[in-house]
């Protein structure tokens, strides 16, 4: 990490929708006096000018002209910050300069990544670039999958408090979801099936659960791709869409951890039927907002989700812990995570490495803490 630089977050994208609320997030909770020196980048300076001043920052919030299509402006932007937090998606299709540009100059990034095939191709990239330049590369930061890796966590250090040992089986179970998929998920999850379309050898990425972690093949899975009942629960459940990426960054902070859960770990995620209660996005996605589009304030704050993890230890001895979430999980809690795991990064966890992290591995039970405090998720001990 960057012992100094002018600033120590820079919100790049700050005039599109999602890149407004983190901005908003900041302005609100790291105003004067907070010991948080952040500004916002895009484009267009107007455009800028004018988000700052409606969100209520300070007039004097840094703005910074930055277009990924002139390199020079990037390579600006990033030497000026401690860690760049990138709302500008798909990443596949918009990302590849920044993060370039942040493993090379050893400067944080931070993304709201849901993109199995080009979080693979990063790794494969930037991962030992990164380890050389002391940049944390940590994708991922929003509802895929902050709740789910830090839920399994958490489950994790439940289990070794209560059963003196690790599970080496864990169930994410969604058990409500008030609020929809973000524009910018359904957009990324139609840029990877083009790609898919143009590079059918990708679709061995999307469908392994270890495609993210290079050198290691875990044991099978879980099945989770048909509905089933579920004897732990006494319900029914049924496939859960964003599951195939949230498996994936479960089993690599594992891997990045050392298999602190074991190498035989087993993780499946579905959502549990409850008659009356929206559980599952898939029919969401035709519904989805158009990139740089979202809900209103009073549909953000009217959103929720509450995710049980069940732990299951060798002998069958079982944990469970829920993590809950206290808005829209798409917009205004995947707002909120990103800024608290970028402030959490730059501020609290001088201890990790360059590297491509996973938000789980690199600040653990420091991020729980301020997702807590400053969120509004909550991680509770259940049985």
């Amino acid at each position: 990490m960057k012992a100094n630089a002018d600033l120590d977050l820079i919100v790049y994208g700050a005039t599109g929708y999602t890149g407004r609320l983190v901005a908003e997030v900041l302005a609100r909770q790291y105003g004067p006096g907070s010991g948080v020196r952040w500004g916002m980048a895009g484009r267009n300076a107007a455009r800028l000018s004018e988000v700052r001043a409606a969100i209520g920052a300070p007039p004097d919030t840094p703005l910074v002209v930055a277009d990924a299509d002139v390199p020079e402006q990037l390579a600006a932007m990033v030497d000026r910050t401690r860690a760049v937090i990138t709302t500008v998606g798909p990443y596949q299709l918009y990302g590849d300069r920044l993060i370039e540009a942040c493993a090379a100059r050893g400067t944080d990034y931070l993304d709201l990544s849901g993109e199995p095939t080009w979080m693979a191709q990063t790794i494969a990239a930037h991962d030992a670039t990164a380890r050389a330049s002391g940049a944390r590369l940590v994708h991922s930061c929003g509802f895929d999958s902050i709740p789910f890796e830090l839920g399994v966590h958490f489950c994790q250090e439940t289990a070794r408090t209560r059963l003196g040992t690790h599970v080496s089986r864990v169930k994410g179970r969604v058990r409500a979801v008030r609020g929809g998929l973000s524009g910018g998920t359904a957009a990324s999850g139609m840029a990877t099936r083009s790609a898919i379309q143009k590079n059918p050898a990708l679709m061995a990425v999307l469908t392994d659960p270890f495609a993210l972690t290079p050198g290691f093949k875990g044991p099978p899975q879980p099945p989770a791709g048909a509905p089933m009942h579920d004897p732990d629960l006494g319900a029914d459940v049924v496939p859960f869409l964003m599951a195939a990426i949230n498996t994936k960054n479960i089993h690599r902070s594992n891997f990045l951890m050392g298999h602190p859960w074991g190498t035989d770990f087993q993780y499946d995620e579905m959502s549990v039927v409850v008659p009356g209660t929206p559980t599952d996005f898939t029919a969401l996605l035709a519904g989805a907002p158009k990139p740089g589009e979202g809900p209103s304030e009073a549909e953000r704050a009217s959103g929720s989700y509450d995710l049980l993890f069940i732990g299951i230890a060798a002998d069958g001895r079982q944990v469970r812990v829920s993590v809950r979430g206290d808005l829209d999980p798409g917009y205004g809690s995947t707002a909120k995570m990103l800024a608290e795991a970028a402030v959490c990064l730059v501020k609290e966890s001088p201890d990790v490495p360059g590297g491509v992290w996973t938000p789980g591995a690199a600040m653990r039970g420091r991020l729980i803490a301020r997702l807590q405090a400053n969120a509004g998720l909550s991680f509770t001990v259940e049985s």
